[in-house]
């Protein structure tokens, strides 16, 4: 290769991992496949060009180039081979991510199809090129966890998705227990849930009473979540525009009689059911709306390098 060349590739080379570093992954995806048209026996350039692809959210080039990345390996890579099953995964490639696992040493029941066990709970960032709101979700494959909270409506997210997620962490949250727990991207919503969301916007005189509401059970009704502790930078009842006065406590371990809920359930009636049954049983308790809206997740676009551990970014700057 004559000396031109070589600075040629060198160039390209540097083209494409700064590409990456900032998130320009079009760009990346172009400079790598530009590398590989010279050498397509470097595992490395395969193995990028697929992480790539796996940002863009193209499973079946990331799929591609993985596999090809591994089959120039002398020995097991780990990273090649996560991101292999990760793609194997959202195409439902089911007996080809079973493989992966195994070879990478990831436990898998079993059994030919989808995996189905309990890998714990870990915490989600749903849409992470966006706002990404973290909620908790119980693993049922190694990259495929069904969400536990009941997610904002703007995520375009819903209780009981079934979400991909990435294989690395990004950061870790409490699990309100004292434990540790990581969060993964999610990378895509695979199946969307039966259960819509519903805001609803109630008064309740004590904790006592709105632990009734929480607790309580209907047909139809998936989970019931308290928003209001949640909710720190704007008033969420007026984002919905509900008409209420603001209450502020006079101290930090005052209770706050307006609640802001999230109520996954199959129907409006099912939840208009569970608040009648509520209000009925107390005068200290009311229904000051029931709100509705149904957003799609916001798209990705390209300069955000969102696939990082935030904390690490801005640490970095």
């Amino acid at each position: 290769m004559t000396t031109t060349r070589l600075d040629e590739s060198a160039e390209l080379h540097q083209r494409a991992y700064k590409a990456m570093d900032s998130g320009a992954l079009a760009d990346a995806s172009h400079a790598f496949d530009a590398l590989l048209k010279s050498k397509p026996k470097n595992a490395t350039y395969q193995y990028m060009r697929g992480l790539v692809h796996k940002y863009l959210l193209d499973w079946p080039t990331s799929l591609r180039h993985n596999l090809s990345a591994i089959e120039l390996l002398t020995e097991v890579g780990e990273a090649e081979h996560w991101n292999a099953a990760i793609a194997a995964t959202a195409l439902s490639e089911w007996s080809q991510a079973r493989k992966l696992w195994a070879a990478c040493g990831v436990h898998v029941p079993d059994g030919a199809g989808p995996i189905e066990h309990d890998y714990g709970v870990a915490v989600v960032r749903l849409n992470p090129w966006g706002e990404g709101e973290t909620v908790f979700a119980r693993g049922i494959d190694p990259v495929r966890a069904r969400i536990l909270n009941v997610p904002f409506p703007e995520s375009g997210h819903r209780f009981g998705d079934i979400v991909l997620h990435d294989g690395a962490t990004t950061g870790h949250r409490f699990d309100g227990n004292g434990s540790k727990v990581g969060v993964f991207n999610e990378l895509a919503r695979l199946i969307p849930s039966e259960f819509q969301t519903f805001v609803v916007f109630v008064r309740s005189a004590s904790r006592d009473d709105l632990q009734a509401l929480l607790a309580a059970t209907a047909p139809g009704l998936g989970y019931a979540e308290d928003w209001t502790e949640s909710v720190k930078f704007y008033c969420l009842r007026c984002s919905y525009g509900t008409p209420h006065r603001h209450d502020t406590p006079t101290a930090a371990d005052d209770w706050q009689p307006d609640r802001n809920l999230g109520i996954a359930a199959q129907s409006r009636k099912s939840v208009e059911k569970l608040l009648k049954d509520w209000v009925g049983k107390s005068r200290n308790r009311s229904i000051d709306s029931i709100e509705t809206r149904e957003c799609k997740p916001p798209e990705r676009v390209d300069g955000h390098v969102w696939w990082r551990d935030p904390d690490e970014a801005d640490a970095e700057q």
